[in-house]
């Protein structure tokens, strides 16, 4: 019945499952029956490790504080412990998102070494996710299609924005139709009560876990609703807890901020590494230049016909700066489009890679999901689910040109580009009153969490991390000098400090910082991949 409850989305009312009801602190949950793995899922996993690897499905409470209301499923994957003699536990993992797909996260881990050796690495879609229940607001892809088909990436016109925020009241329209009772329960508060019914399930008397961007909310808010339940907890990423749960538009602005600093960052860098950066030559100038040309021109045709325009080379740019590895094919956008737009200028010797620059704006902003085509419409809406029950947002959907005016003045890169998220889309979501833990956020652990934050993470600023380890009632800052979102699996630095943090509950000395095993520009950054939320 689980099983079926993923594929179908379906509420499964209590009687229904053994597993049902939400465990008090006595209670002892049934645990997780792992089995086979399908062979598509791990088509990437060599075929003497494959043995290592088991799924599975449980049943959880829809509703924790209400329990006989039904239970929903959540998909999870397990790589056993290379070293079984001298297992330590198992350990959960959350890409963030929200609506990172982590069910087959097993298979493509960063974690080699002491804590692939020394823990399970347990996968899981959260509830809305994927192979988990999923919160679906369409019928059909085309009936998606004919919504979000209708919202500009970067309203700009006052046609645009009326458009825009139209489809956005429809999208919530759709969700209130079609989405069940499962859209009351998105938050991540919901999210956490989950995993503890996971860790008990999986024979865990305490939680050991790695989040990445909105999964270091999750484990924020594991921490401080289960304290005593908290072993080794790593937040790789970090969100500003306290102002995410406070007030939506501000920690939206302040996030687009990361942003800008990034790509400043990314453009000095380029200037100080000449020539193995496309784009260098006073790249601060060239890039204002351009985006000035854009808003005024609308769109540049590049020599094998791709048309750029702005909200193309905003988004991309907002995309690849997550990932040190795409900066190279970035440098080479950035050029191609001066070129186009400044046909006087001169021309730097080496052709730009235009082969490489239409890889990089088909893959922009590609979501993390991995949901197997099983329905008419196969994606899901987790990630406004969730952030719409999370963060608050105070605003009217008639206050968003004026907020989107305002923040383009403060923030010109990104500004008018982000602002056209939560904040457009959150103000008609069909939940009114989410039920969302908003902290405290300073509870002591037994433990101290680990905290790590990149100087130019653009999509979760190092000022986050910062406030991250404030706000928690014990943490340790790993301070990191690297471009890109997330760092764990890219600095031995850093996971030497994780591992011997898993393994030994060993924390670093306060004011640690690490470096990446290699720096932008580097071709050996190329083989690098980056976190994908």
């Amino acid at each position: 019945m689980a099983l079926l409850t993923g594929v179908a989305g379906l509420v499964v009312p209590a009687a229904a499952s053994p597993a049902a009801a939400a465990p008090s602190a006595q209670a002892k949950v049934a645990p997780i029956e792992w089995g086979e793995c399908a062979a598509q899922d791990l088509a990437n996993v060599p075929p003497e490790e494959r043995d290592k690897f088991s799924c599975g499905n449980y049943a959880v409470p829809l509703n924790h504080e209400r329990p006989r209301q039904g239970t929903i499923n959540i998909a999870l994957m397990k790589r056993a412990a290379n070293d079984q003699a001298n297992r330590v536990g198992a350990v959960f993992l959350n890409p963030g998102g929200p609506g990172g797909s982590g069910y087959r996260w097993p298979t493509t881990s960063r974690l080699d070494g002491p804590i692939q050796d020394r823990f399970d690495l347990i996968g899981f879609d959260p509830r809305g996710v994927g192979r988990s229940t999923p919160l679906r607001c369409f019928a059909t892809d085309e009936d998606a299609d004919a919504v979000f088909g209708r919202m500009e990436p970067l309203p700009i016109t006052s046609a645009e924005e009326t458009a825009t925020l139209k489809a956005n009241k429809d999208y919530g329209k759709f969700c209130k139709r079609f989405a069940g009772p499962l859209i009351n329960h998105m938050s991540t508060e919901d999210v956490a009560q989950d995993l503890d019914v996971l860790r008990a399930a999986a024979g865990e008397d305490k939680l050991n876990y790695i989040g990445f961007s909105y999964g270091t909310l999750l484990g924020a808010t594991y921490v401080n609703m289960f304290p005593k339940k908290s072993r080794a907890i790593i937040l790789d990423g970090n969100v500003d807890p306290t102002l995410r749960l406070l007030d939506g538009v501000e920690y939206d602005r302040q996030r687009t901020k990361g942003f800008e600093i990034a790509l400043d960052g990314f453009l000095t860098e380029c200037d100080r590494v000449g020539d193995a950066c496309a784009f260098s030559g006073d790249a601060r100038t060239k890039w204002d230049r351009t985006l000035d040309y854009l808003r005024d021109t609308a769109t540049v045709t590049l020599p094998d016909g791709t048309e750029v325009d702005e909200a193309t080379l905003v988004g991309t740019t907002a995309s690849a700066l997550y990932s040190p590895a795409r900066f190279r094919a970035l440098a080479e956008l950035l050029q191609a489009v001066w070129d186009a737009s400044h046909p006087s200028a001169q021309r730097r010797s080496a052709p730009v890679d235009l082969a490489a620059v239409k890889e990089l704006i088909a893959g922009a902003g590609k979501a993390t999901r991995d949901a197997p085509p099983d329905a008419p419409y196969t994606s899901d809406d987790s990630y406004a689910a969730v952030n719409c029950s999370d963060k608050p947002f105070n605003n009217t959907q008639q206050d968003m040109p004026g907020i989107a005016d305002r923040w383009e003045r403060q923030m010109r890169s990104f500004g008018r580009y982000l602002a056209w998220g939560d904040p457009a889309i959150c103000p008609t979501w069909p939940v009114k009153h989410p039920d969302a833990f908003r902290g405290p956020w300073n509870t002591r652990t037994p433990n101290p969490v680990l905290v790590v934050g990149n100087y130019y993470d653009p999509a979760t600023q190092y000022e986050f991390a910062k406030r991250m380890s404030r706000q928690l009632g014990n943490a340790r800052l790993v301070s990191v000098d690297s471009f890109g979102h997330c760092i764990l699996g890219d600095s031995a630095c850093v996971d030497k400090i994780a591992a011997e943090y898993m393994v030994d509950l060993k924390v670093p000395g306060p004011g640690s910082v690490c470096y990446p095993d290699v720096r932008p520009f580097d071709p050996a950054a190329e083989a690098r991949t980056a976190i994908g939320s």
